[in-house]
C-alpha cells in the first residue's frame, strides 16, 4: 500500500512555489526524474565506472580474432612444398608457422586441416554461453541481485573464465572456458546500461548509450594494439593481458558504484533509496526525500515472474518479439563484421582498428540524434543502410571498396544496435526493464552464434557470408513499424502504470 503521509515537510507546504514536487501525490518516476534530472559530477563518475565495463566486454568478444586465427606459413622445402598450394596436401616436414608455433590455438594444437566446425567452436561456445547465460542471469537483476551485484558477479565470472583459459590443452577445454566466459558476460552489457540511465534523468539517456558505445569502441580499439605487442608471444599472453585488468575493475564496482535508486523502491527498500538519491540530486530537492511515497506497490515477484508477465501480457509479447527478432538482424552485422575482417585480405591489425575506429563515431552521431530522431525512423534507417552496404560487399571490387562498404555497414549496425537498446529500455517499465533489455540483447548473441559458420563458408563465396548477413538484417526490420514512438516518453515503473499511460495517449 501507498504511505499515507504527505509528500512534502509542513515547510515546504507552506510556500509551493519553492518545493520540489507540487501535486499531493506523485509517481516514483515523478518525483526520481526531479531529485535527478540534472546531471552532475556523482552520476558522470557513477555512469562511468559502471559503463566501463563495456570495455573490457568487447575485449573478450572480439579476443577470438587474433587467438583463434590461422597464421601465416612459409616454405622450407621448395621441391616438395608451393605456397599457392593447399596447406594440407602438403607434407609437413615441407612448411613451417611463421614464427613461433604456439602464437595461435590452430598453430599450437595443429588444426590447420581440422573442420571449420572445430575452427569456429570456440567462438560458437562463447556465444552460446551468452545465448544461455542471458536467459538464466538476465531477470536476476530485476528480482534477487539487483542491477550493481549482478554487474559485478557477471564480469567476474567473466574474467576468471578468461584468465583459465590460459591453462587450456586441447581445443575442447579451451571451447569450455570460452562458453564459461561468455555464460558470464551475457548480462554485462544490458545491466551496465539499465543501471546507468536509471540513474540520470530522461534527457541523459541518449548520453548514457554513447558512453556505453565509445567504451565498448575503445576496448575493441585496444585489442589489435595488444595483440600488435603480443605478436611473438602465445596467444595466452593476450588472455593474461585482458582479464587481470577485468578482475580489478570489478573490485571498484563492488566498492564505488551505487545500486540503482529505482530497483530499490520497488523492492521495499526506500530507505536505501533515498540515501541514494541523497548523494545523486542536489542538496535543495533533497529535502523532500523523506516524504516520497509509492503510488503503487510492485508486486511480490519469484527469480523469474519479470520473464513470465513479459509472455503474458499480450502487448508486452508483442514488443518483445519484434524488438528481439530486429535485434537478430542487427547482431548478425554487427558481430559477423569484425570477426570477418580476415576474408578481405586486409592486415588482421588494421582491419580491427578500422572497425573500432568506426564504431566511435556511430555513437558520437547517436548522442546528436537520439534527441531529435524519431526512434522507429532512425532504426529503420540505419538498418537499411547497413543491409544494402553488406549485400554490395558480393561485388568483385577493389580492397579499399570493400573495406570501404564494409565499414559504412559495421557503423550503420553499430548505431542501430544502441538505439534498440534505448528503445527497449523505453518500451518496457523498471518491473520487467532488465529482463527485457537481457533477453533482447540474446538475439543478437543468437545471430553472432551462425557467424563463424557463415564467415568460414564465405571464404569461398561472398554471397553466404556478406549477402546473408545484409539480407537478414534488411528483412527483420521491416516489423518495427508495429512499435510505438518512445522518444521523450516519461518512463513508467510498473505495467499497469505503462498500460495506463498508454491508453490515456490514445
Amino acid at each position: 500500500m501507498a504511505d499515507s503521509s504527505p509528500l512534502l515537510p509542513p515547510f515546504l507546504l507552506a510556500e509551493p512555489e519553492n518545493s520540489a514536487v507540487d501535486e499531493p501525490q506523485a509517481s516514483l518516476d515523478s518525483v526520481v526524474e526531479r531529485v535527478i534530472g540534472d546531471f552532475g559530477w556523482t552520476q558522470l563518475v557513477q555512469s562511468t565506472l559502471v559503463l566501463l565495463s563495456r570495455f573490457f566486454d568487447a575485449q573478450q568478444t572480439f579476443i577470438s580474432v587474433y587467438a583463434d586465427s590461422e597464421p601465416a606459413w612459409h616454405c622450407i622445402n621448395i621441391g616438395m612444398c608451393n605456397s599457392s598450394a593447399n596447406i594440407c596436401d602438403l607434407s609437413r616436414s615441407s612448411w613451417a608457422w611463421n614464427g613461433h608455433t604456439y602464437k595461435t590455438i590452430i598453430s599450437d594444437w595443429d588444426l590447420e586441416c581440422a573442420s571449420s566446425f572445430i575452427k569456429g567452436l570456440p567462438a560458437s561456445s562463447f556465444f552460446l554461453g551468452c545465448l544461455l547465460g542471458g536467459f538464466v542471469l538476465g531477470t536476476l537483476a530485476d528480482t534477487s541481485l539487483g542491477r550493481k551485484n549482478l554487474l559485478t558477479l557477471s564480469c567476474l565470472t567473466m574474467s576468471i573464465a578468461s584468465l583459465m583459459t590460459i591453462f587450456s590443452t586441447n581445443v575442447w577445454i579451451y571451447s569450455a572456458f570460452r562458453f564459461l566466459s561468455g555464460f558470464g558476460r551475457a548480462a554485462i552489457g544490458a545491466t551496465a546500461l539499465v543501471l546507468a540511465t536509471e540513474k540520470v534523468g530522461s534527457k541523459w539517456r541518449g548520453q548514457m548509450g554513447t558512453i556505453a558505445g565509445v567504451s565498448f569502441a575503445l576496448g575493441l580499439l585496444s585489442l589489435p594494439g595488444i595483440a600488435y605487442i603480443n605478436r611473438n608471444s602465445s596467444w595466452r599472453t593476450i588472455y593474461v593481458w585482458t582479464s587481470t585488468p577485468s578482475i580489478l575493475y570489478c573490485v571498484l564496482v563492488h566498492l564505488l558504484v551505487l545500486e540503482s535508486p529505482r530497483w530499490l523502491f520497488l523492492q521495499g527498500r526506500k530507505e536505501a533509496a533515498m540515501a541514494i538519491l541523497k548523494r545523486l540530486g542536489p542538496t535543495s530537492l533533497n529535502l523532500c526525500l523523506p516524504y516520497i511515497s509509492l503510488e503503487k506497490e510492485a508486486p511480490k515477484t519469484n527469480l523469474y515472474s519479470p520473464i513470465k508477465i513479459l509472455l503474458v501480457r499480450k502487448w508486452a509479447l508483442q514488443r518483445l518479439l519484434i524488438v528481439m527478432l530486429t535485434g537478430f538482424g542487427i547482431g548478425i552485422v554487427y558481430y559477423s563484421m569484425p570477426l570477418a575482417v580476415g576474408n578481405l585480405g586486409f592486415n588482421i591489425y588494421l582491419s580491427v582498428a578500422f572497425n573500432a575506429l568506426a564504431e566511435i563515431p556511430s555513437y558520437i552521431i547517436f548522442s546528436f540524434i537520439v534527441s531529435k530522431w524519431s526512434r522507429k525512423g532512425s532504426l529503420l534507417a540505419f538498418t537499411t543502410l547497413g543491409g544494402i552496404c553488406s549485400i554490395m560487399c558480393i561485388m568483385n571490387w577493389k580492397e579499399v571498396v570493400l573495406i570501404g562498404l564494409e565499414l559504412v555497414s559495421y557503423f550503420s549496425a553499430c548505431t542501430a544496435f544502441i538505439m534498440l537498446m534505448i528503445y527497449t529500455l523505453e518500451l518496457f517499465p523498471t518491473y520487467v526493464r532488465n529482463g527485457a533489455s537481457s533477453m533482447v540483447r540474446q538475439a543478437p548473441v543468437f545471430g553472432a552464434v551462425f557467424s563463424p559458420i557463415l564467415i568460414s563458408a564465405g571464404r569461398s563465396n561472398k554471397v553466404l557470408s556478406y549477402g546473408v548477413f545484409g539480407l537478414v538484417i534488411l528483412c527483420s526490420s521491416v516489423f518495427v513499424f508495429c512499435l510505438p514512438e518512445t522518444r521523450g516518453v516519461a518512463l513508467s515503473d510498473t505495467m499497469d502504470e505503462q498500460e495506463e499511460k498508454e491508453q490515456l495517449a490514445m
